[in-house]
């Protein structure tokens, strides 16, 4: 089980299993919604995700897929949580800096690399994506 949660404990989570995958998204918007230089992402099923607490959600409609982004955060602290995209394919991204313990989870992949940051280096042997994978 992995557990998580935002900076001032008002939201907790959990999630059942290994994700998906582990990505480094290098997308405006979580640049901008993680305030560093790209977000570190874990994808889940969504229906492998619990969480206690009240989410504050903002829609993302200006994304460059093209699809709405349900951005999922702390309305306490402002913490990023979640991402949750609206096309329909029940998943759920986990912010990897909210996690109790997020040393195991090692980005296999860097996507949106169009939009990275010029000094940003990427993993030597890590699949990158120009887009989305």
């Amino acid at each position: 089980m992995i557990e998580g949660g935002c900076n001032c404990g008002a939201i907790r989570y959990r999630a059942e299993g290994a994700p998906v995958v582990v990505a480094q998204c290098h997308c405006t918007n979580c640049r901008k919604q993680s305030g560093s230089a790209f977000s570190v992402n874990l994808l889940f099923k969504a229906a492998a995700v619990t969480h206690e607490g009240d989410l504050t959600v903002y829609e993302d409609t200006d994304t460059l897929s093209g699809n709405p982004v349900l951005r999922k955060f702390c309305g306490r602290c402002g913490s990023p949580i979640f991402s949750e995209t609206t096309d329909g394919r029940g998943m759920l991204v986990v912010k990897a800096g909210t996690l109790d313990d997020p040393a195991p989870f090692a980005p296999a992949v860097s996507i949106w690399t169009a939009t990275a940051l010029p000094w940003v280096t990427l993993p030597e042997g890590q699949m990158t994506f120009e887009q989305n994978a």
